[in-house]
């Protein structure tokens, strides 16, 4: 577990937009698959399994939250994340990426950074979703689609 540890958290902060939740999530997610280990296939993806329950804590977490509070997403100026890179160009742009991205439907975010943050394949992150491997391909073209319309658009029209 201690070697998708770092995806799993990574994964878990773009679900949830906030480090602490994360921090949270994954550990309630690690957790889980202790006490669910003997579910755990061997000869099967250890990664698909935590990422797929991690997913499945996070919608629950999600629907309890919107019972209680009426949300669960954060806006992306109040996620803690690190500035690694000193071109100050490269972090607008990828603030600009990453607020777009946040913006995108819950389906078509959760699609996103699957397939191309964690490098899941179609049919893994439908597996891990629990959904047809044409659902993925849709909300991916669809959060194409939407990305490149609004990343197109000049800078004035957008306010």
């Amino acid at each position: 577990m201690a070697a998708v540890y770092p995806r799993l958290w990574r994964y878990a902060v773009a679900l949830t937009g906030r480090r602490d939740w994360a921090d949270d999530l994954v550990q309630t997610t690690c957790v889980r698959a202790l006490d669910k280990a003997d579910q755990f296939q061997a000869g099967t993806h250890l990664d698909r399994w935590l990422f797929r329950m991690t997913q499945r804590i996070w919608l629950n977490e999600l629907r309890s939250r919107k019972v209680r509070t009426g949300g669960g997403l954060v806006p992306v100026e109040d996620i803690d994340l690190p500035d690694t890179s000193p071109d100050v160009e490269v972090n607008i742009f990828a603030r600009d990426v990453l607020n777009k991205v946040n913006a995108l439907p819950e389906a078509q975010r959760q699609s996103v950074l699957l397939v191309y943050v964690e490098g899941f394949s179609y049919k893994e992150a439908a597996e891990i979703m629990d959904i047809p491997v044409g659902t993925v391909m849709s909300r991916l073209a669809g959060a194409r689609k939407r990305l490149n319309t609004q990343m197109a658009e000049p800078e004035d029209v957008k306010r």
